[in-house]
């Protein structure tokens, strides 16, 4: 399990804000009793997920934004556009290695719920191969008669035969886990099988797994809505007889289980998700567990040649050691067991760079960086005492790339490499000589030469440079007078990169817009520092740094307040409605999709308690008081002029849910603001469930932004 299975998207301890808490002699009920009073929530019963006056109003006000939304004349012709760049044949099947398969989920037309497919990596280097169907998901959601969404495929090494399917209702976050035969392609009859819940399981051996799930009764749980409690679990005994190892306080994010394999031994990790971003783990070992001695906010990056490797998220000094915040470091398991570990550097980010990625070939340590947002590769060797031989791996400097299927049995692996105008080239790379082979590249899929990309650096309130992405016709014209999407995001150390995107390409840039990716504080694009520096009480980093690009876009007529549109999902949904809140006066449109909105009652609905580490707590005085301040819900003023808002939904996020965008809608319709709402009815958190609803999805978008902007 990593964090990963708790993140926000694709998303500390609590600080200064608990110190007070504790320290304050006014009890926390008193202080939240007081503090509800004075936020009377009108609104509320639209929490009820799926209750009849809840879902009457969401059929209600989707009918009402889908009529007023498709009466753009070139409605149709963004979704059949949509379409057929999802459903395109010419898109790479991406693939992971088990055994001697690779082995790709694919979506089309015909397979709307989509197929797990393998082929032999000598028919995968063919233009088009020979593909094998392992496991229909279409069938199987006819047959149960539910709307099952692949979750994904976890087999047990180095065998792959036996593997857990993760399938969920609807797009949800929690998942039915079943047990299948790669072989047989058929599921297990009496195998492992969990009912729905957010539940972690991992292979320890053949016949027994580490199960962290919804036991019930005092092994619940956590706040958050994910499991509390890890346990050994047997083949062929019920789920009521596995072994308890581990159970985290309630108060917890989760807890979960690891095993870390470099090829020539094994560790097993149970972890305690403390909160988002710190965690304590014990290596379970002859049915012990032993602390292992790691700063609480470290990532484990890996495990390779009896090193594990750590994301150093604060700098750690031990001794006369000292290392800096986002350096990697490395240390055998039995010195991090000990009290005083010694650690090595492996490398460390300078004040332009961070560390995208750190992988790991049966030879090599990969590390992918982010240099002022652009992608570069270094493959590290290992030498004589905890020496490293430093070699770039020769990719252009200007896009973004991905490591992939990279195990530590081989030496090869796969490379994808994109743009915004160049589209995805998927590249094997040989680990000896570094060797690059390009196996496939998609067509241009928008006319790509008619545009060209600029990155500039906007100055924030503090003086901060904040760098950003501008992709435009080549012939703008600077007038101020150009449709403009200022897309943004800036939370949970998620670094934003340039990507190629045939929508965005042939729905915006060939109808006459400009697309802009902003890299804002609170985001990874230069490490945990730029997150940190948008964390909790400084949140508002994050909103100043977007409006100085918008701002700067202005000044730079390439557009104007008239002509400017934002966009931004979950925690990126959060920054628009504190867009929306803060300068309604500096946008003409609004995207707002499955977002964060009411900040005093976030932690109280799905997942939310798992992002107090990066809020804050409102249910602590001096939280609120700060969180108060840019919360979207609580900061709508009648008196303002709004620009028309779109806010998007999925009745199955479970993750975010969706009464923050129903609340918010309601009470700006309840003074009298115009504003567009769209729920989808699943999806979950991606907000679609297939790719006509995708295309459904994001073609409503495209054309209300034409309506607002040109």
């Amino acid at each position: 399990m990593n964090k990963a299975l708790v993140s926000l998207c694709v998303l500390s301890a609590l600080g200064a804000g608990q110190a007070f808490a504790e320290s304050n002699s006014q009890p926390i009920a008193e202080k939240k009793m007081h503090q509800e009073k004075e936020q009377k929530d009108n609104f509320q019963w639209l929490e009820d997920v799926e209750g009849a006056k809840p879902l009457a109003w969401v059929k209600e006000k989707n009918a009402h934004s889908a009529a007023s939304i498709k009466a753009y004349k070139g409605f149709d012709t963004l979704v059949e556009n949509s379409l057929a760049i999802l459903n395109s044949k010419d898109r790479i099947p991406y693939a992971e290695r088990k055994g001697e398969y690779l082995y790709n989920f694919w979506k089309d037309e015909t397979h709307v719920r989509g197929i797990y497919r393998r082929t032999s990596l000598a028919q995968y280097s063919k233009e088009n191969p020979t593909w094998e169907t392992v496991l229909d998901i279409d069938a199987i959601a006819k047959a149960d008669g539910v709307s099952w969404v692949y979750k994904g495929m976890t087999c047990f090494e180095p065998k792959n035969e036996i593997c857990l399917v993760s399938l969920s209702r609807g797009g949800a976050d929690a998942v039915e886990v079943r047990e299948f035969n790669l072989t047989t392609k058929s599921f297990v009859k009496q195998g492992y099988s969990l009912p729905e819940a957010k539940s972690d399981m991992t292979w320890l051996a053949q016949d027994s797994v580490l199960v962290a799930t919804d036991f019930g009764g005092e092994h619940g749980m956590t706040d958050s809505g994910y499991a509390s409690t890890v346990k050994l679990w047997q083949r062929g005994d019920s789920l009521d007889k596995a072994t308890f190892i581990y159970q985290a306080d309630k108060s917890s994010v989760a807890a979960g289980a690891q095993v870390l394999d470099d090829g020539q031994s094994k560790v097993v990790l149970i972890g305690d998700f403390l909160t988002f971003y710190t965690s304590k783990f014990f290596v379970y070992a002859e049915d012990k567990l032993t602390a292992l001695n790691i700063p609480k906010d470290a990532d484990i990056k890996g495990y390779f040649k009896g090193n594990i490797y750590l994301e150093l998220k604060s700098a750690l000094s031990t001794g006369k050691q000292h290392f800096a915040q986002g350096a990697v470091v490395y240390a055998p398991v039995t010195s991090l067991i000990s009290d005083k570990p010694e650690y090595q550097q492996l490398t460390a980010p300078d004040a332009h760079s961070s560390i995208a990625q750190v992988e790991f070939s049966k030879s090599a340590v990969y590390v992918n960086y982010l240099e002022d947002v652009k992608s570069k590769l270094v493959r590290f060797e290992p030498k004589a005492d905890n020496h490293w031989q430093q070699t770039p791996v020769a990719f252009d400097a200007n896009g973004s790339l991905a490591i992939f299927d990279m195990q530590q049995d081989s030496d090869d692996f796969f490379v994808d490499y994109n743009s915004f105008l160049e589209p995805s080239s998927l590249y094997e790379v040989k680990g000896t000589d570094l060797a690059i082979n390009k196996l496939k590249s998609l067509p241009q899929q928008f006319a790509a030469d008619k545009f060209v990309t600029k990155q500039y650096f906007a100055t924030s309130k503090d003086g901060t440079k904040v760098p950003y992405f501008v992709v435009m016709d080549k012939n703008l014209k600077f007038n101020s007078k150009n449709p403009t999407l200022l897309y943004g995001y800036g939370g949970f150390e998620v670094a934003l990169k340039p990507k190629y995107s045939a929508t965005i390409g042939k729905n915006w840039l060939e109808q006459g817009g400009v697309y802009v990716l902003s890299n804002i504080r609170g985001g990874g694009e230069y490490g945990p520092a730029w997150h940190q520096a948008a964390l909790k009480h400084n949140r508002h980093k994050a909103y100043e740094d977007f409006e100085a690009i918008a701002e700067d876009l202005i000044s730079r007529k390439i557009t104007s307040s008239p002509h400017l549109g934002i966009q931004g999902g979950s925690n990126g949904g959060l920054l628009m409605g504190a867009a929306l809140t803060r300068r309604p006066d500096l946008y003409n449109a609004v995207v707002c999709q499955v977002p964060l909105l009411d900040m005093q009652r976030f932690s109280k609905l799905l997942a939310g308690a798992s992002w107090m580490g990066e809020y804050g707590n409102p249910d602590i005085a001096e939280d609120w008081a700060y969180i108060k301040t840019y919360s979207p819900y609580h900061n709508l003023d009648s008196s303002k002029k709004y620009p028309k808002a779109f806010f998007t939904t999925s009745t199955r996020d479970d993750r975010v849910h969706p009464a923050h965008a129903r609340k918010m809608v309601a009470k700006m319709e309840s003074m009298g603001i115009d504003v567009l709402y769209y729920e989808n009815m699943e999806g979950g958190h991606a907000g679609a469930a297939d790719n006509k609803q995708s295309a459904e999805l994001s073609s409503l978008v495209y054309a209300y932004l034409m309506q607002q902007l040109k």
